[in-house]
């Protein structure tokens, strides 16, 4: 008989205004969302990564250290769906693609080479609780971003750096699993590791 810990495994959409973890001992720490709020997790449960307050999309929770180390390596892309202000060319899409200078840690950080396109469409995603700018009030462009690093909030600095600011931010999948047509809030539990599926 195995003496292995049995581990737990999750993906969810982690939707606007939730804080990426589970206990919060910052200043604000009443007034704050957390990922506890989304469903019943067994102890020890962590996040994959993160995504900031203001973003959402596809999140990964898991037990099992190693693996949440594994996924938060630069293994794995991870593509997220930017909607920013104004009508971006593809003149900044080739500035994002070779890397563009942002503030990280108080220093500057050269980004490393990444994918940026122009989405032909507007994308698919649940609505969001608090409305956000669209374009009647002037132009805006959802574009995908994929990386295989994440520093804080690097896309949000990275679309500023070339001029247009991030105003709405999903991450719709990571490695080779998509988020689909998940709800925001919602949550699936996963038999396997994440890593089988990614």
């Amino acid at each position: 008989m195995s003496s292995e810990k049995k581990h737990f495994h999750f993906m969810i959409y982690k939707p606007y205004g939730y804080l990426s973890q589970f206990i919060n001992n910052g200043p604000k720490k009443n007034s704050k969302k957390l990922l506890g709020e989304l469903g019943n997790f067994p102890e020890g449960t962590m996040a994959i990564g993160r995504l900031d307050e203001k973003s959402e999309g596809l999140l990964f929770l898991t037990t099992n250290g190693k693996v949440s180390n594994e996924i938060n390596s630069s293994k794995f892309e991870k593509e997220y769906y930017a909607l920013v202000n104004g009508a971006i060319t593809e003149n900044e899409l080739t500035q994002l693609r070779k890397g563009v200078e942002i503030g990280f840690n108080g220093k500057k950080y050269q980004t490393k080479p990444c994918k940026a396109t122009l989405l032909n469409t507007v994308p698919e995603l649940p609505n969001r609780q608090k409305k956000i700018r669209d374009d009647r009030h002037g132009p805006v462009t959802w574009i995908s971003i994929v990386l295989k690093e994440g520093k804080f909030q690097q896309v949000r600095k990275m679309t500023s750096a070339v001029g247009f600011p991030t105003l709405r931010l999903v991450r719709v999948r990571v490695g080779n699993q998509h988020m689909g047509t998940m709800l925001s809030g919602e949550v699936i539990s996963l038999c396997d590791s994440p890593l089988h599926i990614i």
